[in-house]
């Protein structure tokens, strides 16, 4: 039986593949940074392989966060308490901003310098995605 990767393992892959991305990396070049393979960053992403705790601090040197970063929204081993501060519904803009599409609009979007454009931006975003009456 195949073991699935503990929920905070998975939180620190996804929030480690988001920070990779925004800072424009490639797995191959983070691989090499730290002496491993692609295959072995792939493995941390995804959370099938736990990161310990001074290749988490390597990893942070490389992508120019603190450590605690990687732990940013994670689950609490608890379900009634959450780990920190924020709120539980934060995993939906990690999975969100570790895609390409959700880090190139994020860019994008933060290039926009004129705030009354932006506010348009906004709206037009607002009702592409309402529901269809």
């Amino acid at each position: 039986m195949a073991k699935t990767p503990n929920p905070i393992d998975k939180h620190v892959g996804a929030r480690l593949r988001m920070r990779r991305l925004m800072v424009g990396m490639s797995q191959g070049r983070l691989g090499e940074s730290l002496e491993v393979t692609f295959q072995q960053i792939q493995k941390y992403e995804k959370g099938t392989n736990r990161i310990g705790a001074s290749r988490l601090q390597q990893l942070a040197r490389v992508l120019e966060v603190p450590p605690a970063f990687f732990f940013e929204g994670a689950p609490s081993a608890d379900p009634g308490k959450p780990l920190l501060a924020e709120p539980a519904a934060s995993a939906y803009v990690v999975d969100f901003l570790s895609t390409s599409e959700g880090l190139q609009l994020n860019r994008a979007f933060a290039q926009i310098r004129d705030p009354k454009v932006r506010k348009r931006v906004l709206d037009l975003v607002a009702a592409l995605s309402a529901p269809k009456e």
